[in-house]
Parts: C-alpha cells; sequence; structure tokens
C-alpha cells in the first residue's frame, strides 16, 4: 500500500510502498483510510521538534487524524464491523490505568500515539489501531470530511471545555490563531458559551474567515496600534481568556499583554516558549492552563455539534501523493482551516 513516511529530519515526507498492516491483537482494528489531517504536529515532528520526547526515530508513517471504513477486526471486538464508517480517536489507550477508569484517556499511562511516536499513522491506505480508538459515524456521513474533528476538533473542543466555568454574558475570550484548531475553536466559544469572540491573527484573509465564524472582532499583533486597540475594545480590562492555538514565535508574550487581571492563558499550541516574571504571576493572578488532546466523551459531544450543524470543519483535500505539497502549503500559511488527504 502507498504511505507518506517520516525518513528524516528536516526533509519533506516521503511517498513509499509499505506492507499493509494486519491484525495482530484481539482487540486490533485495521481501517482503511478516507481522509487523514494534516496537522503542524506533522510540521514540528519533520523539522526535529517532536512532541514527545525522547523522539522517535525514523522512519514511520505520519498522520493522528483519521477516518476510515473497518476493513478488518480482531476476535475480541464485537461493536463494530467489516464496512463501518468510523472516526478514530488519536490515541490508543489501555482501558485499565486510574486515568482511563475515570474517563481521562489522555492521561493514559500506557498511551499510543499513531503517528507522532514512531507507531505507523494515518496517512496510507490502511491503519492499525485500537477498538477503544474506534468511533461510529452514522451512516451516509462522508468520512473524510469529518477527519480534522480527529485531533483539532477533539483539542479545540477540550480546551473550550476546560474555561466554559469561567465565562459568563459579556466575557471576551480571545481566538489567538486562526487555523486548523482556531476556526473551529471560535465555532464552539460561540456554540458552547456566552462569551464574545474576539480573532487574533496577522493574515487579513483570516480574520474576516473568523468573523464569517463568528468572531466580534478581529485584530492584528504585527499593527501599531495593538495591544492598545485591543484592551480598548474589551472596555480596558483585556481578555477573561486567551485560547493560544499557535504557541510559538512571539504569541505568548501577545497573549500575556492582552490578559486581564484574574485571567486564564490556555494554551494549545506549542513550539516556543513561555516566560513570565512571578511577580506577574502574583500581582495579575493570572492563571496558565495547558491542554493536550481531548478524551473519548469529547469527541462524542463534538461529533453530536457537528450533526446539529453548530460547528463546520473547512477543509482543502489533496491525494495522498501530493501530501508533501500540502505539508508545504500548511507551513507557508496557505490553507484555510485543515487540509486533508484523501487516499
Amino acid at each position: 500500500m502507498k504511505a507518506v513516511r517520516f525518513v528524516r529530519e528536516h526533509s519533506p515526507p516521503a511517498v513509499q510502498v509499505v506492507e499493509k498492516p494486519t491484525v495482530q491483537d484481539p482487540l486490533d482494528v485495521i481501517v482503511r483510510i478516507a481522509g487523514a489531517g494534516v496537522c503542524r504536529t506533522d510540521i514540528h515532528i519533520l523539522d526535529g521538534a517532536a512532541p514527545l520526547q525522547p523522539a522517535p526515530p525514523p522512519p514511520f508513517t505520519l498522520g493522528h487524524e483519521d477516518t476510515g471504513w473497518i476493513d478488518a477486526v480482531g476476535t475480541g471486538v464485537s461493536n463494530v464491523s467489516v464496512g463501518d464508517p468510523v472516526i478514530l480517536h488519536p490515541a490508543l489507550t489501555c482501558g485499565v490505568c486510574p486515568a482511563c477508569r475515570n474517563g481521562e484517556d489522555m492521561y493514559c499511562a500506557r498511551t499510543r500515539f499513531p503517528g507522532v511516536d514512531g507507531m505507523d499513522g494515518g496517512y496510507a491506505e490502511y491503519l492499525r489501531t485500537s477498538v477503544r480508538a474506534v468511533l461510529p459515524l452514522a451512516k451516509g456521513v462522508p468520512p473524510a470530511a469529518q477527519a480534522p474533528l480527529a485531533d483539532a476538533g477533539i483539542t479545540a473542543f477540550h480546551a473550550v471545555r476546560r474555561i466554559l466555568p469561567e465565562l459568563r454574558p459579556g466575557s471576551i475570550v480571545a481566538v489567538l490563531g486562526i487555523g486548523g484548531l482556531g476556526h473551529i475553536g471560535v465555532q464552539l466559544v460561540r456554540t458552547m458559551s456566552p462569551a464574545r469572540v474576539f480573532a487574533l491573527d496577522l493574515a487579513p484573509e483570516r480574520l474576516e474567515f473568523a468573523a464569517r465564524l463568528g468572531a466580534e472582532k478581529g485584530f492584528t499583533p504585527a499593527d501599531p496600534g495593538f495591544p492598545a486597540n485591543f484592551l480598548k475594545s474589551s472596555g480596558g480590562n483585556g481578555a477573561d481568556v486567551v485560547l493560544d492555538f499557535v504557541g510559538e514565535q512571539n504569541s505568548p508574550e501577545v497573549a500575556l499583554q492582552i490578559l486581564r487581571r484574574g485571567g486564564t492563558y490556555s494554551i494549545v499550541g506549542y513550539g516556543g516558549n513561555l516566560s513570565v516574571p512571578t511577580v506577574a504571576m502574583i500581582t495579575r493572578e493570572i492563571r496558565i492552563l495547558g491542554n493536550f488532546v481531548g478524551n473519548y466523551r469529547d469527541l462524542v459531544e463534538l461529533l453530536e455539534l457537528q450533526r446539529q450543524g453548530r460547528v463546520a470543519v473547512s477543509a482543502k483535500e489533496y491525494p495522498l501523493t501530493e501530501a508533501p505539497r500540502a505539508v508545504e502549503d500548511l507551513r507557508r500559511g496557505r490553507i484555510l482551516g485543515r487540509a486533508v488527504l484523501i487516499p
């Protein structure tokens, strides 16, 4: 089968022919991939900045945001059948550790992360995963279009869910970075809370995109009048919450400039560094919150919001063999929303 592989650091991904995966465990599921989302994490891996340390050595197949159809199942699988359309939680979890027992899959003590930790991912025609990662899709739903919900969507949902207790009518949430995750984040804040949404991005077309999705105002951090204009628009106090979907370059500094006293800086994107004087933490009484991927229940609830028409994914499709171009387009900021690879 064809697969897109991480072969060496600082090189584009390579399209190769590899063996089709087979069932190895009673709880294994083989999925024929319908769509695989392209994530900035894939760029970090290619650039030698893998999020999981120690970094897994190449080669392995990229892709952790996948949908498709059941192709084969292990002897212990009874809840899905060959041909069923499915979406995959990005993590494979054990089901028996304390975190799994509490429903917090992302804290599993024995997590495997296909496409990220060295286990082959979904930039391929087929993927081996665990039945615990499989969530059936409704019949008639095109699986490929749902792929970005498997990571971009679930991660944004997880981050928004965690800040909901802090949001009241009139609260301001600044969404920093209107990309694959951020465009979903704007919709989720609007749908799940009474807060006002202010969007921040360097590209004017992304701010226009955010406005179409429900953002009340848009700001470009590079403008000379920023952050004064932001603070003025917020009534002088700043944002109650900054949702940072960038997490690199100067986004932490931008976030802290516009955060009100007593506010929360919620970090989703990564790749940069955060430095905050302890006196600022004390005198401003700010909170810093890190976010990983969401749990299984987050994905269930996100799919329900999508079914109700409250969340939509903007995606640009590429053939699987054009994965290097899709990755480069993402790197250069040429994609509005998410890129999805189609085998």
